[in-house]
């Protein structure tokens, strides 16, 4: 019997992974097969067109993949703005949302020279690591209480020259008390009761990366609003990714907060109102 060809392979791994559940079936296969082959995707489909073989290993990957194991766990990265980062058991997989709060950290960091910035639960470093690479001459920091994750954060960090601290957002930098002029968070904001659906979240992602604490999952989000009051400068920039059914509560408890100014809700790119923004009195 010949030899399957990468096309076949290709075509048969996305119905087995549209079987399993998976959002995207064709394009995880050409990524696990650009993986496999160590190419890009845009190369391994031009592959395809060219009656190439299937990979050795290929089946393996995707039957992994079938599993509802993440993508990003069996490649060992992600993608997140300009980087690859480095990733895998143990720490939260970055999403595309939180590029959007990146982006507004940046902004703000652009504005002030030199900026001194902090990513409060850097996770696996994304946006502290986006904020160094986009924002020469800034002084980042990250806070990750994980210890696994903080490896992670590591190994991503390092090369970006961010100094990165193992501590728990709520304490952390007690030294650094007014000294920045941005602070940003994706900090964990699942409801105890809101399991997430997708297996690749409730079963894989860190519950201490995903559940906020609290019936309202807010704990750790008040937390990280009243640490960010303590570690800004008079008129630093905060922002916070949350759920969009928390949006007018984070906008409230910083009301009620009484140190704040400017306060707004950041939409996403699909226009969920999945951020908050605020200046400091």
């Amino acid at each position: 019997m010949a030899a399957a060809s990468l096309a076949e392979a290709l075509a048969e791994a996305a119905r087995l992974l549209a079987a399993a559940g998976v959002p995207s079936p064709r394009v995880d296969a050409e990524l696990l097969a650009a993986h496999v082959l160590g190419e890009s995707a845009g190369r391994v489909r031009v592959l395809a067109l060219t009656g190439a073989p299937e990979p050795e290993g290929l089946a393996e990957l995707v039957s992994e993949r079938a599993r509802r194991v993440p993508l990003q766990h069996i490649t060992g990265k992600a993608y997140f703005r300009h980087l690859e980062l480095a990733v895998g058991p143990g720490v939260f997989v970055p999403r595309p949302e939180t590029e959007t709060v990146a982006q507004h950290a940046i902004d703000a960091a652009r504005r002030v020279a030199g900026a001194k910035v902090v990513d409060l639960g850097t996770g696996s470093g994304a946006i502290a690591g986006s904020v160094a690479d986009e924002v020469p001459g800034a002084d980042v920091y990250a806070v990750e209480l994980s210890g696994l994750a903080y490896a992670w954060a590591e190994r991503n960090l390092q090369p970006l020259g961010v100094t990165l601290v193992r501590g728990d957002l709520r304490t952390a930098l007690s030294e650094h008390e007014g000294t920045f002029d941005v602070v940003v968070s994706n900090p964990p904001y699942i409801p105890p009761d809101a399991v997430p659906v997708d297996p690749e979240v409730a079963e894989h992602d860190p519950e201490l990366a995903l559940y906020g604490g609290g019936v309202d999952g807010m704990e750790l989000p008040r937390a990280t609003a009243d640490s960010a009051a303590r570690l800004l400068k008079p008129g630093g920039y905060f922002i916070m990714e949350h759920a969009e059914v928390q949006a007018a509560a984070v906008s409230k408890l910083l009301a009620a907060a009484g140190c704040w100014n400017d306060i707004a809700t950041v939409s996403d790119l699909t226009g969920r109102e999945r951020a908050t923004a605020a200046i400091r009195r």
